[in-house]
């Protein structure tokens, strides 16, 4: 299996938007181990920050079996967005040697106050002009913003754009919205929690071709350890939540989600 939404980078290391350090290697390769063992073979890791996408980097060009995506989170998306963001353009004249096989996660956060949502705009669309150019999936975060994601994907409707929703948590309506603009849905934990019927009803009813699985580990953990940090490991578990609530077995969730992630990202 994959998980196509991970942050080993920030799980080895104590502070954010720092460079990794050789040291903090190791603990990685344990990370990716644990995985291993638990049936995930592939991770993606996601950048959010122009010094966290370089240690995606790093971490995908230190580790066979990961790969990199490079952009700006919404929250981290600060007044000078548009310097790191040109420094990140350079990483993918070598995007094959550097792993790079996504652009993101990027696009739309209103849940914190303070957000500049003319300034998320403008990142996200040069974020998705970036993928384009350089034919690439792209990553969406949206958190309370699904009428600026769908406003800003609409204007790209006829540029054969392609990506992922990541951590879907909208309804059934805004699924098949996104599907119909060429996205998959990612899911992770959010699914096993006992409040989210309407998460449920919308990963019972779309074809498991519209599906991947993800972790966003170090973050959302599975109500199995709710409150304790997430790991990659627990993309099996996710896959057997979905397997029991659609009532199809665990090696067509296993096969049919990690053909649908080999197909996005290419690998």
């Amino acid at each position: 299996m994959i998980d196509t939404h991970c942050h080993i980078n920030m799980m080895i290391k104590k502070k954010f938007d720092v460079p990794i350090v050789s040291s903090e290697l190791p603990h990685a390769k344990i990370i990716i181990e644990e995985a291993q063992q638990a049936q995930v073979n592939y991770i993606i890791n996601v950048g959010t920050s122009l010094i966290e996408s370089k240690n995606c980097i790093e971490l995908a060009k230190t580790f066979k079996n990961l790969y990199a995506s490079i952009g700006i989170h919404p929250n981290d998306c600060t007044a000078q967005w548009l310097k790191d963001f040109k420094e990140l353009k350079p990483l993918l004249q070598k995007k094959e040697s550097n792993k790079i096989i996504a652009i993101g996660e990027c696009g739309f956060d209103k849940h914190y106050p303070g957000y500049n949502l003319q300034r998320q705009r403008d990142a996200f669309k040069a974020q998705v002009e970036l993928a384009l150019e350089n034919d690439l999936p792209i990553i969406i975060h949206t958190r309370d913003a699904k009428d600026e994601t769908l406003d800003a994907l609409s204007e790209f409707s006829k540029d054969n754009i392609k990506g992922v929703i990541h951590c879907f948590s909208e309804d059934l309506a805004f699924a098949k919205e996104v599907i119909n603009l060429n996205f998959l849905l990612g899911i992770g934990g959010t699914l096993t929690y006992p409040k989210n019927n309407i998460l449920r009803q919308v990963f019972t009813t779309i074809n498991l071709e519209h599906i991947i699985l993800e972790t966003d580990a170090p973050f959302l953990p599975p109500q199995i350890i709710r409150g304790k940090e997430n790991h990659p490991k627990y993309i099996l578990t996710i896959a057997e939540y979905l397997a029991e609530i659609r009532n199809e077995s665990l090696l067509t969730i296993a096969t049919q989600t990690t053909a649908n992630a080999r197909k996005l990202f290419n690998f």
